[in-house]
């Protein structure tokens, strides 16, 4: 296990194994690399981030994984699988199950509310970003990049 704190001061656990989990996932993150650039979401308020976000009543992690990336990106993915276990223990603790998965098909983008779309960037490109999400800075992100790396994936 890989333990941090956040920048807003909070520990963070961050597992790369699937389980058992002291806390339900209730969120996702999603990990999508495509022709040496890692796909990312440009969100209006926080900056640039991997795509994710909440499970909705009645959906897998999975289903909610594929469900956010095309929402914030509009690119279809499949094959996901499971990477790692992101736990923020916050005032009311919550838990990512982190995912990759591989591209399918790029639609062309619909602006929704919370996102300007999509970018595309390599690993030294987003390590130095300047419009970067502040989760995108802490020291699990760059733990993940890492790691992500040595995952056995067929991008």
């Amino acid at each position: 296990m890989f333990t941090f704190i956040d920048e807003n001061g909070c520990k963070v656990d961050l597992r790369f194994d699937d389980g058992p989990f002291e806390i339900e996932p209730k969120h996702v993150l999603v990990f999508v690399c495509y022709e040496g650039k890692w796909l990312c979401t440009i969100n209006k308020k926080r900056g640039v981030e991997f795509p994710g976000g909440k499970v909705e009543p009645g959906e897998t992690l999975k289903e909610a994984a594929i469900r956010e990336v095309y929402e914030e990106t509009a690119v279809h993915i499949s094959d996901l699988k499971w990477f790692a276990y992101y736990v923020v223990h916050d005032k009311v603790p919550f838990c990512k199950a982190v995912f990759t998965g591989k591209v399918e098909r790029i639609d062309d983008f619909v602006e929704e509310y919370e996102t300007l779309g999509m970018t595309w960037l390599t690993t030294e490109e987003l390590m130095n970003h300047p419009h970067l999400s502040f989760y995108m800075k802490d020291w699990g992100m760059k733990k993940m990049l890492q790691e992500v790396k040595h995952h056995e994936r067929q991008w």
